[in-house]
């Protein structure tokens, strides 16, 4: 039973680590506008909660972590152009992209479009060898909205991102593994378990420094070299300085 005050999520904190699951499970937990708002919502309480150290996504059921957006949605708009904007209107994506806290994504069955977005997302990706992974959005008559001609050449390269958006590939998950899509491919019933033990190492690092490496990673990969450099250099200063100032008493995590 869904105990978290949301429809199309499960929610939870425990032991510093939130847990969001995708909870959609009768339509391969298709990304729809409820599950926007509320994954908006989720985030938010992520962000601004300091007992949350790390976050693991996955998705409910057996046939996958998320099949893309809800396509049914398009028939209650004027326009597959005006649903698509309703969809994507809340900046959802920078959101997520600019949280400071690490995502590890629990990967299994489809994983496509908005879905394979989401898992680019994360930090960390571990999925199960039935996984499936592509961005269909193209072939569709449509363009990636979730991030996905961002964060794909970034993973993977142009070359290789080109040729899946533009034919609509779809991967595995051992050739996602060579790829570098996922980092690791565990049996399908080791993948939770995996997940928050790699979410559980996350926690322990100091969330300061954390913060400081993804804001270097990220925003440095869009600066000129010599720009990214010398960001690199001043956060690696306040991580340094951070070191001798004293810290506040945490609540111990479980290991």
């Amino acid at each position: 039973m869904n105990t978290s005050p949301y429809e199309t999520l499960i929610f939870s904190v425990r032991d510093g680590l939130a847990f969001i699951t995708l909870n959609r499970p009768l339509v391969i937990n298709a990304y729809n506008v409820r599950m926007r708002d509320e994954m908006w919502e989720a985030l938010q309480a992520v962000r601004d909660d300091p007992d949350v150290r790390a976050v693991v996504l996955s998705g409910a059921g057996d046939r996958g972590f998320c099949a893309g957006a809800d396509l049914t949605e398009f028939g209650s708009a004027p326009s597959q152009a005006i649903a698509r904007q309703v969809r994507f209107e809340r900046g959802l994506w920078e959101l997520w992209a600019e949280m400071s806290k690490p995502f590890v994504g629990a990967l299994h069955g489809f994983v496509l479009g908005s879905g394979m977005e989401m898992a680019l997302l994360c930090d960390v990706r571990i999925a199960s060898p039935d996984a499936v992974f592509g961005l269909p959005e193209v072939a569709l008559g449509m363009v990636p909205a979730a991030g996905g001609t961002q964060t794909f050449p970034r993973e993977v390269g142009i070359p290789t991102a080109m040729e899946a958006l533009l034919t609509a590939r779809r991967y595995a998950a051992g050739e996602a593994l060579r790829l570098g899509l996922v980092q690791a491919v565990v049996a399908r019933g080791r993948l939770m378990g995996v997940a928050e033990r790699a979410a559980r190492r996350l926690a322990r690092l100091d969330p300061a420094v954390v913060g400081m490496a993804k804001r270097a990673v990220g925003q440095g990969r869009s600066l000129p070299l010599r720009e990214a450099l010398q960001m690199e250099e001043r956060l690696a200063a306040q991580a340094l300085a951070s070191l001798w100032q004293p810290k506040p008493q945490r609540k111990r995590l479980q290991t």
